[in-house]
């Protein structure tokens, strides 16, 4: 199994890590919009912390995780990075967690199994599955810390988008922007990135991409979007 994975600028090691490094954080990653305070929930391995670092220079991004292990070898990520000095992994759920000031994002790539069996192993269980009410939390959360400005950005499985949305609709989120992601032009949508904001700035932006071509190349948007980062098996 791969320890890791090498990016442009830095590296992320997940050995120690229940969830690995996969397509999902990549995306979101690369997608969410950012500023000047950012805040990471469930930050894992740190990348999603990391790759907001790189693109937005100078930002302050705080990372929250309860896993004792992923904590420890995400702040090796990110020692060993150029951004140590711009980023903070906290060892806590989000819910006691106590933020300086407001946020200009808040980002999350949430456990996804809803109201599905739970895995056996103890530590990705902890990391894949959550109850509805994790949801209700979370925007109660970003309903508190995230500045009037600011966004909310998620990426979770196609078919929960109706009942997550119903929870940032119940605390006053108003949608901003949706992606319908696919693998490939010929397979199901498989996933939703999904912002939410507290203003009506227009109509939400509304897409439907896929990640690679008929002829198995990358979509340019996937190009667009992540290839910055240069990623590589490491």
């Amino acid at each position: 199994m791969s320890k890791g994975f090498t990016f442009k600028q830095f590296t992320v090691c997940h050995d120690r890590c229940a969830m690995k490094v996969g397509t999902d954080g990549v995306l979101l990653g690369a997608w969410a919009r950012g500023g000047r305070r950012m805040l990471d929930i469930g930050s894992g391995t740190g990348l999603i912390a990391l790759m907001l670092a790189q693109r937005f220079d100078g930002a302050w991004v705080d990372g929250v995780e309860v896993d004792g292990e992923a904590v420890a070898q995400s702040r090796e990520n990110v020692a060993a990075s150029p951004f140590a000095d711009r980023i903070a992994i906290h060892e806590t759920d989000f819910q006691h967690f106590r933020p300086q000031a407001p946020y200009d994002a808040i980002v999350s790539n949430p456990p996804f199994f809803l109201n599905g069996l739970k895995n056996p192993d103890e530590g990705r269980s902890t990391a894949r599955h959550s109850d509805p009410w994790l949801f209700k939390s979370f925007f109660r959360f970003s309903k508190q810390w995230l500045a009037d400005s600011g966004e909310v950005s998620l990426i979770i499985p196609s078919e929960h988008y109706e009942d997550i949305a119903a929870e940032a609709y119940l605390l006053g989120f108003l949608l901003s922007r949706r992606v319908w992601v696919r693998s490939a032009p010929r397979k199901p949508v498989g996933r939703c990135l999904l912002a939410f904001a507290k203003r009506r700035t227009g109509m939400p932006e509304e897409q439907e991409v896929c990640l690679m071509e008929t002829e198995g190349r990358q979509s340019d948007w996937y190009r667009e979007k992540v290839f910055q980062f240069i990623i590589h098996n490491s």
